[in-house]
């Protein structure tokens, strides 16, 4: 699972860089103000937990298994949700998928409290 949470939040976040660079130069005369603003939300959110799940990955052998692997997979479920959703609705302009967005918020919200108790209760030095 580290391997997974390293390698997945570094490939992420090279998406979310290309993403935020494709909304700010080949969206921007496109898309309708909020559209816009939608996807840069999305490539923001994205972004920070690409970064939480390399932080968690780098964590990870300190950290009780189960809670860790429960909180990386929070985490990559709350960038496809929330994430998805909002890139999906700015290109389609289908406004229904801002519904499956605070899905993916739920995700990330239980994935920091996750990653706050486990490191609280087990974070284990060398």
């Amino acid at each position: 699972m580290q391997r997974l949470f390293i390698t997945s939040g570094a490939a992420l976040m090279g998406l979310a860089v290309a993403l935020g660079a494709f909304g700010a130069h080949g969206l921007r005369q496109s898309l309708e103000p909020a559209m816009l603003a939608a996807w840069h939300t999305g490539v923001q959110y994205h972004v920070y937990h690409a970064l939480g799940l390399l932080v968690l990955g780098a964590l990870y052998r300190h950290l009780p298994q189960a809670g860790a692997r429960a909180t990386g997979l929070l985490m990559l479920t709350g960038i496809v949700l929330f994430s998805g959703s909002l890139y999906l609705m700015a290109l389609t302009g289908l406004r229904w998928l801002g519904a499956i967005t605070p899905l993916g918020g739920v995700a990330f919200i239980i994935a920091w409290l996750t990653f706050t108790w486990i490191a609280w209760k087990g974070l284990r030095t060398r």
